[in-house]
């Protein structure tokens, strides 16, 4: 008698759930994808208005060591995404740095390709040159469950401060970083996170900073025939369900189920979460069977920040020298960012006005305000980076509040963060704020996490070939070196002197 074929729910559809759905899928599976809104893609999932335009939760980049993501668009035989493109940098004085395309220029030994081609336009060289001890934290933050404990209960700022990094080179460059790459200010951020956010995305090597933009919403570029291929597959996407609760075995290690709040039961032989940290958080406020595990209880330690998208429609032609910009200095605890999407997205190309999306994070301040209130506010800003934007007029505007939209990784929060496996013996977790080795962040990170929940399915009921995933690119043999060196001195203190220091 043949075997039948084991039933896996994943919950959550973004780049987490849709990977782990996809290749379970192709893999022959019987694979159910429940996700709680009206479309499949999280919070990068587009939509249109009722007047018809286009409009998304943000803007998503894609950055050079996107390497499973690009691989993943390749299988798909799609091409979603723009040429590579420049960035600006702005604060209330004006311009302060524009970024080269890194990979076009010649290699240099990270980080110095970094520091030298990136044009700042008021930050003195002393300044620039008070980042170098940092590179002591930067080689010994490994990525190691080890270099996490040590640094996570420190804050980002009093990482900076202590490595004696400039006050100018802090607030002009580093918590504009964390700002739009961690969503929160310096003082609210984990030194852990800060360093494999800034190491990942800007220098381990020359390019990484380089990114693309989707010519379109993610939603309608990427997920759309994602989908497709999931449905080809075998796979099966439901949306408007939510997750409440779990149904258990008699000893209460195995799930046997997954119910809807509208009572559906799904009947799963293994589960894939793949929610952000305020969907799992919702989950477990109503599920008995989470909350009698500590893991999850504990998960309420967690936080999230809030989000502000708007996208605007104006009445002419503004030049706006690079597509991409962040934003620094107009608000203490917010960081922002806007994008020409004339330049980025096909259906704005031949526009006869200006469209730009701008997005708050750590907008906590700006959600009360009504739209009314929000826009002058939003105008009045890039009025002050672009000063043509001041006499122009708003003829359309849409604007989208995302209270705890995107993970808070605070100091201490570690601690709380769940790995890929869990108590139970056939749960698994993914997303981007799950702990893993992998070393990537954001998008990247989600769906690696969700390929590495797939194989953890594939290893449990041995069916199919498991998925192949890219590892980020090796570090330079000079950093590999001074690695070496550190964890051999790192061994010979912990072999002969006593540990009875805080981490």
């Amino acid at each position: 008698m043949e075997a039948q074929t084991p039933k896996i729910v994943v919950i959550g559809a973004g780049w987490a759930g849709l990977g782990a759905t996809y290749h379970l899928a192709s893999q022959g599976y019987n694979v159910t994808l429940l996700e709680a809104g009206s479309a499949p893609g999280g919070l990068v999932a587009g939509w249109k208005t009722a007047g018809g335009r286009a409009v998304e939760a943000g803007i998503h980049g894609f950055w050079y060591p996107y390497r499973n993501i690009f691989s993943l668009i390749r299988k798909l035989g799609i091409n979603p995404f723009t040429p590579f493109t420049r960035s600006s940098q702005y604060s209330p004085a004006g311009l302060e740095v524009e970024s080269p395309i890194f990979q076009d220029l010649p290699q240099l030994p990270t980080p110095l390709g970094t520091f030298l081609y990136t044009q700042f336009k008021r930050l003195p060289l002393i300044d620039r040159l008070s980042a170098l001890p940092l590179l002591y934290a930067v080689i010994d933050f490994d990525n190691s469950d080890a270099a996490w404990q040590r640094y996570d209960s420190v804050t980002a700022r009093e990482l900076f401060k202590d490595f004696g990094v400039s006050a100018r080179l802090y607030h002009n460059s580093f918590e504009p970083m964390l700002l739009v790459g961690l969503f929160a200010p310096g003082e609210q951020c984990s030194a852990a996170a800060a360093l494999g956010m800034l190491y990942f995305f800007i220098l381990a090597h020359q390019p990484d900073f380089d990114v693309v933009w989707c010519r379109g919403t993610v939603g309608e570029m990427i997920f759309r025939p994602w989908l497709l291929a999931i449905e080809q597959a075998g796979g099966q996407v439901l949306t408007h369900r939510r997750v409440s609760d779990l149904t258990l075995d008699s000893t209460g290690s195995k799930v046997t189920g997954v119910v809807s709040g509208e009572g559906e039961v799904f009947d799963a032989d293994a589960v894939i979460f793949a929610v952000g940290v305020s969907g799992i958080q919702k989950i477990v406020s109503g599920s008995s069977s989470l909350q009698s595990r500590k893991e999850f209880r504990d998960l309420m330690n967690l936080g999230a920040v809030d989000v502000l998208a708007t996208r605007l429609w104006f009445d002419r032609k503004i030049d706006i020298p690079h597509p991409s910009n962040a934003c620094f200095g107009f608000n203490p605890t917010t960081g922002w960012t806007f994008f020409d999407l004339n330049a980025l997205h096909d259906e704005y190309c031949n526009e006869p006005g200006t469209v730009v999306e701008t997005d708050f994070y750590h907008a906590n301040q700006f959600l009360p305000l009504s739209d009314e209130q929000i826009l002058p506010i939003v105008q009045r800003d890039l009025a002050t980076c672009i000063p043509a934007f001041r006499e122009a007029k708003v003829i359309d505007s849409n604007v989208i509040r995302l209270p705890r939209a995107v993970t808070h990784f605070a100091p201490g929060s570690y601690q709380y963060l769940l790995p890929g496996t869990t108590s139970f013996e056939n749960v698994w977790m993914s997303g981007d704020w799950i702990t893993n080795r992998h070393g990537s962040w954001s998008q990247e990170k989600a769906y690696v996490t969700g390929l590495e929940a797939a194989n953890l399915v594939i290893e449990r009921f041995g069916h199919g070939s498991k998925a192949q995933i890219l590892p980020v690119e090796p570090d330079e043999p000079h950093i590999q070196l001074a690695r070496t060196i550190n964890q051999t001195v790192r061994g010979w203190s912990t072999a002969f002197l006593p540990n009875f220091w805080l981490p």
